[in-house]
């Protein structure tokens, strides 16, 4: 059994994705940002950094949306959500993780909250992040083009999941992801997955178009 800290649409959308795909019994605990229950002592006793996602795992906390995910998706093989260790598909599987991981997820952080990386030059980093968003878009579209329909080609792995909760979180920008054709391919295939209405149920999520 395992224990989702959450607050909905957040990134432990990640997570709640693959505990859906892999069916493994789990309960949800939500933490209202609007409240600030993120910095409340009770939750900076689990997760000191005061972020969601926080996973329980054996009855120890653990934290950061991707290595939660990859570990989920090793615990439980039997769901083949991921290359095995040593297989063909294994580099190219880490390497995609890591670049949404190092590249794409942090600037939207910079578009959501600018001022906290520069308070009097919010409107430049925050241009600069959309150019950044923007410019991963097109590389992973160009990638699905040529290497598709999934992010390990013929084979759905974690990393879609990955690039379906990004996708989601650039829906209101100027230009969403799902601007890019073979990306908007992706979110559609994804999004008839059970795994997605389950946890939009959960989670209370409006779909996007």
């Amino acid at each position: 059994m395992y224990t989702l800290y959450y607050a909905p649409g957040s990134a432990n959308l990640l997570v709640h994705l693959v505990l859906l795909e892999i069916g493994a019994p789990h309960t949800l605990k939500r933490i209202d940002i609007e409240k600030g229950e993120q910095r409340s002592a009770e939750y900076l006793a689990i997760n000191p950094n005061g972020v969601v996602p926080t996973l329980v795992v054996d009855g120890v906390p653990h934290g950061e949306a991707a290595a939660l995910a990859m570990l989920l998706a090793e615990r439980h093989p039997e769901a083949a959500l991921t290359p095995a260790a040593g297989s063909a598909g294994r580099a190219d599987y880490l390497q995609w993780m890591l670049y949404l991981a190092n590249n794409l997820q942090p600037l939207f952080r910079q578009w959501f909250y600018p001022g906290d990386h520069l308070p009097e030059g919010a409107d430049t980093i925050k241009q600069a992040a959309r150019a950044g968003i923007e410019k991963c878009w097109t590389k992973v579209d160009a990638h699905l083009a040529a290497h598709g329909p999934y992010l390990l080609g013929d084979r759905f792995s974690v990393v879609d999941l990955y690039a379906l909760m990004l996708m989601r979180w650039s829906r209101n920008m100027p230009k969403p992801a799902t601007e890019w054709p073979q990306l908007a391919a992706l979110a559609t295939r994804l999004k008839a997955r059970p795994s997605w209405k389950q946890v939009c149920a959960a989670e209370g999520l409006v779909e996007w178009a």
